[in-house]
């Protein structure tokens, strides 16, 4: 895989093509001196149960992974808190509206989109909703549903960071 800085060719500042690797994160310009940092973007995820003790799932809708599992997140906006960003993505893809999250961990990740691999900063949230009843899948999601954690496996969810999120997240809860 390329690295996300090999796209940069130009200065975004001067125009200039002496934008040079600087570091392994970041390229410099020698006409003006600016230096670009590739950061990762953040993003929220969300596991959320119902009053039985199921996960809500959902099926990704579009690329990357479309039709695999993942679950209800997305990434941060400027200008925007990772708590507010899952807030906005859970009535999004859901409907629903949350009521309390808890900052659970955070998982490194990279996420292919239209051609660019994007660095990304996983934050996962438990989450407990308003009203638990049957959520609707919109915006990116193709289809919502309540899975019992026993039967859920880690492996059918197609991003590399949700899946390793579940099975971290399972482990926990599965143990106690």
């Amino acid at each position: 895989m390329h690295h996300p800085l090999d796209k940069f060719q130009f200065c975004p500042v001067c125009g200039s093509k002496k934008f040079q690797v600087n570091n392994f994160k970041s390229k410099k310009c020698e006409a003006c001196g600016f230096t670009y940092y590739a950061n990762p973007c953040s993003a929220s995820v969300a596991f959320i149960h119902n009053n039985k003790g199921e996960l809500l799932v959902a099926t990704r809708g579009k690329e990357p992974a479309k039709d695999t599992l993942d679950l209800p997140g997305g990434f941060v906006d400027m200008e925007e808190t990772v708590e507010e960003a899952m807030c906005r993505e859970i009535m999004e893809e859901t409907g629903m509206t949350v009521r309390e999250m808890k900052y659970r961990f955070s998982i490194p990740n990279h996420y292919l989109y239209s051609g660019m691999l994007i660095h990304t900063l996983d934050m996962f949230y438990e989450v407990q909703v308003v009203d638990d009843t049957q959520p609707v899948a919109n915006d990116d999601v193709a289809k919502l549903q309540w899975i019992p954690l026993d039967q859920i496996n880690p492996k059918d969810f197609g991003l590399h960071s949700i899946s390793q999120g579940v099975e971290r997240y399972l482990n926990e809860k599965l143990r106690k």
